[in-house]
This record gives C-alpha cells, structure tokens and sequence, in this order.
C-alpha cells in the first residue's frame, strides 16, 4: 500500500464534495480530491507518473500555489 499522509480540508466543503459526486464512479471524497489535484498538477504539465517523479522546481512549486490560491484552497 503507498503511504499517505493528512490533509485538512473545511467540513462544508467536504460535505459538498461528497452530495457532488454521489452517483459517480468515485468511491470516496479523498478519491475525487485526489483526481482533481492529479489533473490540475496535470493541466500544468506538473504531474508525472509516480514512478518517473522529478523534484518540482521553484517556479513549478510557485505556480501550483497559485493555482491552489486561485482555486480558494489556500490563503
């Protein structure tokens, strides 16, 4: 099993997420959660298979928060 690890996310949205994806092919909120953020690192052209991971540069790291900023996942 891989390692995982804690993210803390608002209760109101969590429970939004979980009525969002109630009669999809998700299984859990941490499955979309995850999903989403691998597409949007991937929209970015930051996302690569776990196996073939690069160490993400300054501007690379930059660019994800701001993206996350933008998104309202971070102050």
């Amino acid at each position: 099993m891989k390692e995982r690890v804690t993210i803390k996310i608002p209760k109101e949205l969590y429970e939004r997420i979980q009525k969002v994806i109630e009669g999809t092919g998700y299984s859990s909120v941490t499955e979309f959660i995850v999903y989403v953020l691998r597409d949007l690192l991937s929209e970015e052209g930051l996302y690569k298979h776990p196996d073939h991971l690069e160490e993400l540069t300054e501007e690379e790291i930059e660019r994800i928060k701001k993206r996350l900023r933008t998104l309202g996942y971070l102050d």
